[in-house]
C-alpha cells in the first residue's frame, strides 16, 4: 500500500490498482492541469491541480466506502462495486480542458465525455480489465457520466458527492479563503443507500440528521462561486483565453478535437506558435480586461440573458454593437454571464427521524431550508453580467441593454 502525504487530507493510503492508474500518462497529464485554471492570476495559492483532486476524490471514496461497509449497507452491491467507485472517483476528471472548465463555454464537449474513451481503451482499460474486471472500464465510464444504475452513483455524480467535498475545500484552502468550509465527517457518517418509495430504486441517501451538514456544503459552494470561481477578474481571463482558443480554432493552429489532450502550458505554447495572438501576451503577462459594466443578475430580472452563455454567435454580435457603441476595435470587446443553473441544486433521498423516506428535492421538504427561495435568491447574487474591454472605460445600465438587441 501507497501512502501519499495531501496538504489536505494528510496521509492517503493508495492501493495498488491506484497506484497503477496513476502512474499513466492519461492520469499523469493532470498533474499540469490547474483545478481553478486562471485563478491563480487573482490567488496566488492556486496552482494546484486536477492530479491532486483526483487523489482526494479516491481517498473520500474509500472513506465513504468504509462508513457504509460499517453499517451494512453495501450487502446490496456487487462484491467488486467498490473497486470499480473507488476507481471512478480517482478518474473522474481525466478528460479535463486545460484550464479547467472554461472551453466547454465555447462547445467543447463535456470532460466526462472525453474521459470515455481514456476510461475504456488503452492503457487505463488494460489496467481496470485485469484488477477488477472485465466491464469495469464501461461502468466506471457509466459513473463518471452520471448514467450509471448503481445504487452507489450518488458518490460520484450526485447532489454531495464526493468530488464537491473535496473541490470546494481544497480550492478554498489553496486559494487562502475562509469559504470553503464542510463539515465532512458528519456528512461521510450520515450516508446510506436508501430505497425510494415512489420509484423503488436504491441510491445514496442520508440521515435526516445529517441535513445541516448539506447545508454546509451548499453554502461553500455559493460563497466559493461568488467570491473565487466568479470574482471578476477569474472571469476576465477565463473570457480572454476563451476568445484566444476560439480564434485559434477557427483560422486552424489547434483542433476541437485536439483540447483535451493539452496540459495548461503545452495548449499556450501551441497558440503562441500558431500564430500567436496580442491578446495571448497580455493574458500571460496579467494585463487583463477591464470591467466597463458589471450587475448582478438580480439587478436584471427582467432581462432575458441566457443566451450569452450558450449562443455564441449572438453573443459575438452583441459584442461588435458594444464595440461600436464605445468606440473600440471589435476584439476589444468580451461579455460574459456565467451560468451554472444547479448551483445550489439538490436530489437527495432522506430517512426521516420516524424512519420514513422522502426526497428532497428543489422543491424543498417540510423541516429543511426553504431551497427553492434560497437558491434563487443567492445564485442571482453571486452571478454577474459583466462586459471586459481591453482599454478602461464604462458603459451605462441602458446603453448595454439595448446593445444587447439585433
Amino acid at each position: 500500500m501507497l501512502h501519499v502525504r495531501d496538504p489536505l487530507w494528510g496521509s492517503i493510503a493508495v492501493d495498488d490498482t491506484a497506484a497503477r492508474l496513476l502512474d499513466t500518462p492519461a492520469v499523469q497529464r493532470l498533474r499540469q492541469v490547474r483545478q481553478l485554471g486562471l485563478a491563480h492570476l487573482v490567488y496566488p495559492g492556486a496552482t494546484h491541480s486536477r492530479f491532486e483532486h483526483a487523489l482526494g476524490a479516491y481517498h473520500l471514496a474509500r472513506r465513504a466506502l468504509a462508513k457504509l461497509r460499517e453499517a451494512g449497507a453495501l450487502a446490496a452491491v456487487p462484491p467488486d462495486e467498490p473497486a470499480v467507485i473507488a476507481a471512478a472517483a480517482l478518474l473522474h476528471d481525466v478528460g479535463h480542458y486545460p484550464f479547467s472548465h472554461a472551453l466547454e463555454e465555447i462547445g467543447a464537449p463535456l470532460h466526462e465525455t472525453l474521459a470515455e474513451q481514456i476510461v475504456t481503451s488503452g492503457a487505463v482499460a488494460d489496467i481496470l480489465q485485469a484488477d477488477i474486471g472485465a466491464d469495469a472500464p464501461r461502468r466506471i465510464s457509466d459513473l463518471i457520466q452520471g448514467r450509471s444504475a448503481s445504487p452507489l452513483q450518488g458518490l460520484i455524480s450526485g447532489s454531495f458527492d464526493l468530488d464537491k467535498i473535496d473541490y470546494l475545500q481544497r480550492d478554498a484552502r489553496m486559494c487562502g479563503v475562509p469559504y470553503g468550509e464542510i463539515d465532512e465527517d458528519r456528512l461521510l457518517q450520515s450516508m446510506l443507500v436508501l430505497r425510494d418509495p415512489a420509484t423503488g430504486t436504491s441510491s445514496i441517501g442520508i440521515l435526516e440528521k445529517g441535513l445541516s451538514a448539506v447545508e454546509t456544503l451548499l453554502f461553500a459552494k455559493y460563497q466559493m462561486y461568488r467570491n473565487v470561481y466568479w470574482h471578476h477578474a477569474c472571469r476576465s481571463a477565463t473570457a480572454m483565453y476563451k476568445r484566444i482558443v476560439e480564434r485559434a480554432v477557427a483560422r486552424g493552429a489547434v483542433s476541437m478535437a485536439s483540447l483535451g489532450s493539452f496540459t495548461d502550458e503545452g495548449l499556450l505554447n501551441a497558440l503562441e506558435f500558431g500564430g500567436g495572438d496580442p491578446m495571448l501576451a497580455r493574458l500571460r503577462t496579467r494585463r487583463l480586461f477591464k470591467r466597463a459594466f458589471e450587475a448582478p443578475a438580480a439587478a436584471l430580472p427582467d432581462a432575458d440573458l441566457e443566451w450569452i452563455a450558450d449562443d455564441r454567435t449572438r453573443t459575438a454580435a452583441a459584442e461588435r454593437r458594444i464595440a461600436a457603441r464605445l468606440g473600440l476595435p471589435a476584439d476589444e470587446v468580451l461579455l460574459d454571464y456565467p451560468a451554472k443553473t444547479q448551483m445550489l441544486g439538490l436530489d437527495v433521498l432522506v430517512a426521516r427521524k420516524d424512519r420514513t423516506v422522502r426526497r428532497l428535492t428543489q422543491a424543498g421538504l417540510a423541516g429543511a431550508i426553504d431551497l427553492p427561495r434560497l437558491a434563487g435568491e443567492l445564485y442571482a447574487s453571486a452571478r454577474c453580467l459583466r462586459v471586459f474591454t481591453g482599454t478602461r472605460t464604462t458603459l451605462d445600465r441602458d446603453a448595454l441593454l439595448s446593445s444587447l438587441e439585433p
